[in-house]
């Protein structure tokens, strides 16, 4: 029997800080900025750094842009 993972690094709900930024519209630097001046604006355990790359969820993004990604899109 397959052991079943607790994390699924193939899911789009993982994002690196540079594609998350510019998919919700803002400059590249967005997530990084916000992260290192207000780290207490994302939830705990939507954002991680790894090594010098911080990933973001798309939960984390939409609570901090108040903007939910669907409505990124249709604009």
């Amino acid at each position: 029997m397959a052991k079943k993972l607790r994390i699924d690094l193939n899911t789009d709900e993982l994002i690196g800080s540079r594609e998350a930024s510019l998919m919700w519209g803002k400059q590249k630097d967005y997530v990084r900025t916000i992260y290192n001046k207000y780290p207490k604006r994302f939830p705990e355990g939507t954002i991680r750094k790894f090594g010098k790359q911080l990933i973001v969820t798309k939960e984390g993004m939409e609570i901090v842009t108040g903007t939910k990604l669907e409505d990124v899109k249709k604009k």
